[in-house]
């Protein structure tokens, strides 16, 4: 059966793949009967073994019985119509925005017929701004993607970063058609909603990745969920004829039962915008789907034991359920095979301009819609009070009649009139209408002034400001007027950023190997392989959301560059500047080095007389690029043509310091030669204690270097002077010379010496008499301290004997006298 291709064939991330018809053999199980029949089994245990031995990424319900399906069915969709209801104030609050969006003329009958049905401008040209500034940053003229490349870069990494870039933007550009398109609607809807979805996924159908816009209403989340990534439950209400569900169902991705006629499926969201469309609803006869990405528990899938909830995990699941009738299409895993975690496989993206109290984001309806509706009923008030004021009414007597009827009466003409009595002024009173209020014209302006402020769609304006103001004023200005914008513009570019990670992996798994054109660098053999190597992010930037601003920050380091050219590198500044200003082949305006190729050195010579960058490469022979660029520079006639040249001196110094650049490399091999071994490879990062060895080995190696250099110049010397005899004879003249008067500088030096040397004895003679007297001196006052110590000492003991005479003649008298006494007494 021929299908034919369709853009919603496929909502889901996996590849269909169509059954073919195939003869199978089998083998009937029969069971003999009591009563003499037999039990066929055409397909024996077929309960126990099918849904056990079911491919991972078969379609489950095809599997479980009407009653599980059911079961499953009427929880999924209570659960569903729960978060319906979870977000029916944000829904609310955007059907009353969608009301006063003003794409459509209200005709009116209130106060009378035909009264002012205009709406105010403001939320349509905030909604318009935002959509056309996003688009210019998002999805430039080139493309919306760039690399950036994972780890060390290298030459190979930057090659192959920008094949991908090429490839991608040219898929993105040129292949998904839909894509632009699709990113547009989404980008209004998101400024005017809050919230916009994109839908990734592989179609077998069109046999390449899809990125699909899905509105907000489509998009059903619980409201109290952080994310898409961690929400218990994600709805698509899908819409499909009933020619794609029956090719669906032929394709073997959805079951093949009997749905009925369509069941009409709206909600107040699509009536409102069906409304502002101008289309009817009513002649929708598509099946509503709903396709609900949640974790759920299958018992005959996940093996779980139906009395032990402890042990029923849940797992993610893709389940299809059409909403008319009920009936479940499909169940198929959501989760990669190879995954242990089994974690949940994303397929969309949700892109929020300014973050709300729950899930959806806030938009311009919830933010400047009461603005919007006061604008409008002020603008009417406006208009219907200068209708009035120049077409007045009022009122007449009952008798008076105009002949031609009540029509209104035409430029320069003239028509009769019947009055029952008096004068045509006493018949008629005009009511008092007055002209349009100066008073609601200022709160008008007010309002609309207020609403495009916090629709950050107000102007700036440029006349306040000054001609001579510093740069650093002006970009002060700019932050402070486009930072609410430079916010949501940051919120996009985070959004885009995961939609093309899951664009890349999706064609880093079914890209082909090679390219489909001859890419400039690199073999056509890279693809797959290049897609692994670098990611991809957009091209906007989240830290300045217009040209205008990104144009001052450069203009800002311009300046700065004026003062200290030497710090910057001026090329590769110019060339993002360029690129800023959106200007194509920037690398061919400005050349880099870079971009460079490694060159003989004749042709850099060239080059730097066509005033070219110079790069030297660390593979090259630098003592040769050095030898002919000294001869190339030491040419009497080059010397000429650069002295007249006005950028001679610049193009001699860009020679001499890439000179210097060979110089350099010609250093390192050298002391590579000493220290046995290859260095590791320019400014890469050592570590602390490697790099601290390395330095101790480099000195001694770079002392040996130095030796050796210091060495060979002179033996270089004495080379050039052997080999001249002349020099020889002049060098023998000056060294008699040099030997005479080197004898008469001797001589007088001797003399000199002699005379310095008596100076010098009687010197040392004097010092010797003063200190042999000094001594001498010395030596007598020391005696005499001695002695005089020596007496003193003398004279003290001498003291202490007569004491002790003194002190010993007294006793024995005493005891004389005692011994007198005692022996007078016995006398007694």
């Amino acid at each position: 059966m021929a299908i034919e291709k369709s853009l919603f064939a496929a909502p889901l991330g996996e590849t269909v793949e169509v059954v073919e018809q195939l003869e199978i053999e089998i083998e009937p199980e029969i069971t003999a009967l009591e009563d003499g029949g037999v039990e066929i089994t055409l397909v024996p245990d077929m309960e126990d073994s099918d849904i056990a031995n079911a491919p991972f990424e078969a379609n489950l319900a095809e599997y479980l019985d009407d009653g599980q399906l059911n079961e499953l069915s009427g929880d999924l969709i209570g659960a569903v119509d729960g978060d319906i209801g979870s977000r029916r104030d944000w829904a609310e609050t955007y059907v009353k925005g969608l009301e006063v969006l003003g794409f459509s003329y209200e005709d009116r009958t209130e106060p009378w017929e035909n009264a002012c049905g205009v709406y105010s401008t403001v939320l349509a040209e905030a909604a318009i701004r935002f959509q056309a500034e996003a688009m210019s940053e998002t999805f430039p003229a080139a493309g919306p993607v760039k690399t950036q490349i994972l780890g060390e870069m290298t030459r190979e990494k930057e090659d192959a970063a920008a094949r991908v870039k090429t490839d991608m933007n040219y898929e993105l550009t040129d292949v998904m058609v839909e894509y632009r398109p699709e990113h547009e609607r989404m980008l209004y809807s998101l400024g005017l909603a809050g919230s916009a979805f994109k839908k990734v996924y592989f179609d077998p159908n069109l046999g390449r990745q899809i990125a699909i816009y899905i509105p907000a209403e489509d998009m059903i989340v619980p409201y109290g969920a952080s994310n898409l990534e961690s929400a218990e439950r994600v709805t698509h209400v899908m819409r499909k004829t009933k020619n794609e569900m029956v090719k669906l169902q032929d394709a073997g991705f959805y079951r093949e039962v009997d749905l009925g006629d369509p069941v009409s499926f709206t909600t107040d969201i699509e009536e409102a915008k069906a409304e502002q469309a101008g289309i009817s609803l009513t002649t929708d006869d598509r099946y509503a789907v709903y396709e609900i990405h949640a974790d759920i528990v299958i018992d005959e899938v996940d093996g779980a034991d139906k009395n032990d909830d402890s042990l029923q995990i849940a797992k993610p699941y893709v389940i299809s359920i059409e909403k008319g009738t009920g009936t479940v299409l499909a169940v198929r895993r959501n989760w990669n095979p190879d995954d242990p975690l089994m974690l949940k496989r994303q397929h969309f993206v949700h892109y929020v301009y300014v973050p709300g109290f729950g899930f959806y984001g806030l938009g311009l309806i919830h933010i400047i819609g009461g603005y919007a509706r006061a604008g409008t009923s002020l603008i009417r008030q406006l208009v219907d009070a200068g209708t009035l004021s120049n077409l007045p009414g009022g009122l007449k007597s009952r008798g008076m009649r105009v002949t031609t009827g009540d029509t209104p009466i035409g430029p320069g003409e003239f028509r009769d009139v019947d009055v029952p009595s008096g004068s045509i002024r006493e018949n008629i009173l005009p009511l008092p209408y007055k002209e349009p209020s100066q008073t609601l014209l200022a709160l008008l302006d007010k309002i609309t002034e207020e609403g495009r402020r916090l629709g950050a769609i107000s102007d700036m304006n440029i006349s306040d400001m000054s001609a001579n103001a510093p740069v650093g004023t002006t970009l002060a200005l700019l932050e402070r007027t486009l930072k609410p914008m430079a916010a949501v513009q940051s919120r996009v570019h985070y959004a885009m950023k995961q939609e093309f990670k899951l664009l890349r992996a999706i064609m880093a798994e079914y890209a082909p190997l090679e390219y489909g054109y001859e890419p400039d660098r690199g073999t056509p053999r890279a693809r797959q392989a290049d897609y692994a190597t670098v990611e991809v992010i957009p091209v906007s930037d989240p830290n300045s959301s217009t040209m205008a601003q990104r144009v001052v920050q450069y203009q800002t380091v311009l300046q700065m560059a004026q003062a200290n050219p030497q710090i910057y590198d001026l090329p590769q500044l110019h060339r993002q500047m360029i690129e800023v200003l959106g200007i194509k082949n920037a690398d061919k305006l400005v050349p880099n080095t870079d971009d460079m190729k490694p060159e003989d050195p004749v042709s850099e010579n060239m080059d730097a007389l066509n005033g070219k960058p110079l790069k030297a490469f660390i593979f090259q022979d630098h003592q040769a690029h050095i030898a002919v660029h000294e001869t190339f520079l030491a040419d009497p006639q080059i010397a000429a043509t650069l002295g007249q040249m006005p950028n001679g001196q610049q193009i001699v110094a860009a020679i001499r310091a890439h000179i210097a650049e060979h110089v350099a490399f010609l250093y390192r091999q050298q002391m590579e030669a000493q220290l046995g071994q290859e260095l590791p490879p320019p400014n890469e990062e050592l570590p602390e204690e490697l790099e601290y060895r390395l330095a101790g080995l480099l000195a001694k190696a770079g002392q040996r270097l130095s030796a050796q250099k210091q060495a060979q110049a002179a033996q270089q010397q004495a080379q050039q002077l052997a080999q001249d005899p002349i020099i020889q004879m002049q060098q023998k003249e000056l060294a008699i010379k040099e030997q005479d008067a080197q004898r008469k500088a001797a001589k007088d030096a001797a003399d000199v010496a002699l005379d310095q040397e008596r100076i010098e004895l009687d010197k040392q003679k004097a010092q010797t008499t003063a200190v042999l007297e000094a001594n001498r001196i010395a030596a007598q006052n020391q005696a005499t301290e001695a002695k005089n110590d020596v007496e003193e000492a003398k004279i003290i003991i001498d003291m202490a004997k007569a004491k002790g005479e003194e002190k010993r003649t007294r006793a024995e008298a005493h005891r004389d006298a005692s011994e007198a006494y005692r022996d007078d007494r016995e006398d007694r």
